[in-house]
């Protein structure tokens, strides 16, 4: 049995009493209440619970079983890829959705976690070759920084710890120093082009602008081959799912309270004992190792990591996934990938010459219609019209004749 401390007792009744009038602690339940799920559970949660696992294995075992059936390859590709992306969104509605953080430089980490996989990728070569590109600068030997990149074990490590901590030290200086808001959103984006700026001049370390590109093989396959294009396809959802799987245990409990706690008001918090710079730096983190691990499976199919990965552009064009599907709604954030990227890649392939302006269109619908996104349109709007309906439904059955 876990006991706590007098003091730990004391923060945790002052954080639920500075809360509750917010809405921000959701257990208004009497002593008793409260008490029933240690005794057996509470019924309607573990019902809720048992529906949302069922739904989540049906989908996963249609997009394992059933998409390859239906879907040609290409479209199957695309789809893989824009199921990667959806572990990015689901990262930054993390710390943006719950923790109140605008990123707009999660493109860096999308894209360092690319690149680490990238370089192992392009380290498939018979014993004393190095990649093609080193020698259209003069480079005769391979750069110090490569060598670790031999071990695949090394490099998945790498693939979430590299992201990880430059976010971790990018947030520590951040929030420490209590920037926030719009300062936090623009110190991200300058953060993307320094990135960008650095990685675009680097030809002789890793092919500047260029990126790395032309990968042959990984575990001695054929990276190209149906085979292995369909294991990173089942591999990139089982991904998505323990992604998932993983934001819904932190923002289901304690932790992910005190985030939309952070979020709605900090310095009531700060008031109550509590230090958001720890959640905030630890959220930031995740946040961008999630990016990482999107980064990597992306890059392996679409055969290409280059700095453009880094552009302010395509880290905005995350935010817009969430804003889309709906922030504070891990369905949301997966649903707005999906969504907008297939309409852009539709839209792209008949209306080329329309498709930026579709998304700046349906940027200004989400924030001037839809501010929580479809989810949340569904949330309130939708249950609204599913009553009238159900009211209609038995006036009409009132007033018709027996």
């Amino acid at each position: 049995m876990i006991s706590l401390g007098e003091n730990s007792r004391t923060r945790l009744s002052i954080f639920y009493s500075l809360t509750k009038p917010m809405k921000l602690v959701h257990s208004p339940r009497a002593d008793h209440e409260v008490a029933a799920p240690a005794a057996g559970g509470d019924p309607n949660s573990s019902r809720k619970l048992l529906w949302e696992a069922g739904i989540l294995i049906v989908l996963v075992l249609a997009l394992i079983f059933v998409a390859p059936t239906v879907l040609s390859g290409f479209r199957l590709n695309l789809l893989g890829r824009f199921l990667a992306l959806s572990i990015v969104a689901l990262g930054i509605d993390l710390i943006w959705g719950y923790t109140g953080m605008l990123s707009l430089g999660h493109g860096v980490f999308f894209a360092l976690g690319g690149y680490a996989l990238g370089m192992h990728l392009k380290l498939q070569l018979p014993e004393g070759q190095i990649p093609e590109f080193f020698s259209l600068y003069g480079v005769t030997e391979l750069p110090w920084f490569w060598y670790p990149f031999y071990s695949f074990p090394f490099t998945a490590v790498a693939v979430v710890l590299i992201p990880a901590l430059v976010a971790a030290a990018l947030g520590y200086l951040v929030v420490r120093n209590r920037i926030r808001g719009v300062y936090f959103s623009i110190l991200t984006q300058a953060t993307t082009i320094i990135f960008f700026n650095f990685f675009n001049g680097q030809q002789r370390l890793i092919n500047g602008t260029n990126g790395l590109t032309n990968f042959q093989t990984l575990f001695g396959l054929d990276v190209n081959s149906s085979e292995m294009r369909f294991a990173v396809y089942v591999t990139t959802v089982l991904a998505v799912v323990l992604a998932y799987l993983l934001c819904r245990w932190l923002t289901s409990g304690l932790f992910g309270r005190i985030l939309v706690a952070i979020r709605d008001d900090e310095p009531r918090v700060r008031f109550s004992g509590y230090d958001p710079t720890g959640f905030k730096v630890l959220v930031f983190a995740v946040s961008a190792a999630l990016a990482g691990i999107a980064g990597a499976l992306f890059t392996l199919q679409t055969g290409i990591i280059s700095p453009n990965a880094m552009a302010v552009p395509f880290s905005i064009e995350m935010v817009i996934w969430v804003a889309v599907g709906g922030r504070a709604s891990l369905v949301g954030a997966v649903l707005g990938a999906l969504l907008v990227n297939f309409a852009k890649s539709l839209l792209s392939e008949n209306l080329p010459e329309i498709w930026l302006f579709f998304q700046g269109g349906l940027f200004l619908l989400v924030v001037l219609v839809l501010p929580d996104g479809l989810v949340g349109w569904v949330r309130t709007q939708g249950r609204q019209l599913w009553v009238t309906v159900q009211l209609w439904r038995r006036r009409l059955a009132d007033t018709s004749p027996a």
